[in-house]
This record gives structure tokens, sequence and C-alpha cells, in this order.
């Protein structure tokens, strides 16, 4: 596979000129772009350029808006929504977030939730910013329905990530961790099939319930939960926060989220969010501390998604930048 090096920030700037052109307001573009570059530096390739193309159809065909302004409210003291009105999940949580972080400053805990929304992709890239301001932030969103329940061969749930992300007492994030429910993420298995390659048994089961490491039978059938019936339990609880909470809709009723055309995504995203300090005070970072000095005091052990080191390029597939490039065009 022919590969080339490309920085972040011409990685942001195509993404974003690619999303005005196919309709989106600057601001919108600027915040979807951001995203993605944000991906692409975690080496989080599905939710990278990966998903450029489908935004920028996607915008053509009117699966999401573009050019909405989110309407942020405060149903509650400490209840933060913010109205996507079928638009970018990113855009909508940067409109929502200074109010959220406001509302947790004089509350201590507050919950937001992004209503009617497109896909967020990495979930982890939004509680992320809620850590850096300083609170812990566990996320929750759903997608449509490609796994089935333990036994079963029906898809019910999407892949229902669950994230979360901790502050560092001196700035920045401790540790974080953004893991779906599903036992792989699903375009781990799009790309297997498109590359002609088998997938570990475990990820999925075919149309009859029976396992596979076919990723095309895994298509044509479903994804399996993380850990079984724990896992599928996680995904409930993802289920009902994302779509439940939000007024937003089910697993079973999104059409896949790369379809080009068809009704919106109209998913939801719900963020606990929590001031570290409330109840414990220092005592947080204390033992904060003593987690992380016993897992720094085992060899090749680490707290997840710390040790990220800054880069300013990546290196990706030469196809994938081209179709970037054609996009901005």
């Amino acid at each position: 596979m022919s590969t080339v090096t490309v920085s972040l920030d011409d990685i942001e700037s195509v993404s974003r000129q690619a999303l005005i052109k196919h309709g989106a307001a600057e601001w919108v573009a600027a915040s979807v772009a951001k995203a993605v570059r944000k991906a692409e530096e975690n080496s989080n390739l599905i939710c990278g350029l990966y998903y450029l193309e489908s935004y920028c159809t996607q915008l053509t065909s009117g699966r999401v808006n573009g050019s909405i302004e989110p309407i942020v409210t405060t149903p509650k003291s400490a209840t933060v929504a913010v109205d996507a009105g079928l638009g970018f999940a990113q855009a909508a949580f940067e409109r929502g977030l200074p109010e959220a972080l406001a509302t947790v400053k004089k509350t201590g805990t507050c919950s937001l939730s992004i209503c009617h929304s497109h896909t967020c992709t990495s979930l982890g890239y939004f509680t992320e910013q809620i850590a850096e301001a300083g609170y812990v932030a566990i996320g929750f969103t759903n997608a449509s329905a490609v796994v089935s329940p333990p036994g079963g061969n029906k898809a019910l749930l999407g892949t229902n990530p669950i994230a979360m992300s901790v502050p560092a007492q001196g700035g920045g994030v401790a540790f974080q961790l953004d893991q779906s429910t599903s036992a792989v993420a699903l375009g781990k298995i799009t790309m297997a099939a498109a590359a002609g390659e088998s997938i570990p048994e475990g990820w999925a089961v075919d149309e009859n319930g029976k396992p596979t490491t076919d990723p095309k039978m895994a298509l044509a059938g479903s994804l399996v939960s993380t850990g079984g019936y724990k896992g599928f339990g996680f995904g409930l609880m993802a289920e009902v926060m994302a779509a439940a909470i939000t007024g937003s809709v089910n697993s079973l009723d999104v059409k896949g989220l790369k379809v080009a055309e068809g009704a919106p995504h109209n998913l939801g995203q719900f963020y606990f969010i929590q001031d570290p300090t409330a109840v414990s005070g220092d005592t947080f970072w204390e033992r904060l501390e003593r987690l992380s000095g016993a897992i720094a005091e085992q060899p090749g052990t680490r707290l997840p998604g710390s040790r990220r080191t800054p880069r300013e390029s990546v290196t990706i597939a030469s196809s994938v930048w081209e179709l970037a490039g054609s996009l901005a065009q």
C-alpha cells in the first residue's frame, strides 16, 4: 500500500475546505475538521479522514444539516441540553460546552445532552475536552444497530461506545478511555472486508447467529458485545443514556451511518460532568496518584490513554489523502 506523510495542519485545512465546499457553514466545518485532525493524530483511522467522504455526501444529500445553529437550553439547574437540529455533533458540543462548564463550576456536577445530531464518531474527543477544562467526564452515545443480544442473531444495539476522561492535577488529562461496547468497532470489519482479510473469531456472528471469521458474512450478520452479557449490559445502558434521555433515536431506527441518503441520524450523546474535588478536595489527587503510581511500578503497564506524544504529521494511505484532496477541490 502506498503511503504519504501529511501534516496535521494540512489534514485539518483540507477537511475544512471539503466540508465548506459541500455545504457546511464555515464555523461548523472548522469544528468538524478539528475532530478529524485529532482522530488522525491519535491513529483513530475510522474516525478521521475515513469519514470525510461520508460527511460530504450526506451534506449534499441533506442527511446532515451543515448550516443549522444549535439551540442551547438549561431545562433544570444542573442540566444543559443542546438541540443539534440534525446537524453535526461536534458543532453542537462546541456551542453547549461553555454553558456546561459554567454550570459545573457552580453546582459541582451537571449533565450535558446533545440531542438530534449526526454521529459524533470519536466519543473520547469530547470527554477529553471536558477533562482538559479540569473536570471528570463520562460520555455515552449510540449508533445504527449492528450488535445482536448474546445468543441472538438480529442486530438490536449500535456499537454504543462509552468514554471517560480524568483531568491531571497540573492540567491536561491523567487518563482516558474510549471503547465500544461491541467486541470491535464496525469500521474494522468493513476495512477487513475491503482488504479481503479475515477477522478474529469472537468479533461477529453470521445471519444465523453462528461465529464467523469472514467479514462479509459478519456484515450480513451482526457484531457481538465485548464480554458477552456484561458488555451487552453496558451497551443497553449507553442506549438509554444516549437515546432515551436525550429524546433522540434508538439504534434500531437509524439507517447505516455512512449511507449517503436517507433520514438524518438523529442520534444523541450524554455526558456526566463532575468537579473532581467537590466532595473529597485534594484527596482526589492523592487517590489518583496512588493509582497511577501503582501502575507505573509494573513494567509494561500504563494508564489508558496516557503517554500520548503530540505529533505534527502522520503517515496515511495515499488513496485516502488523494480522496480528501479531491473532495476539497
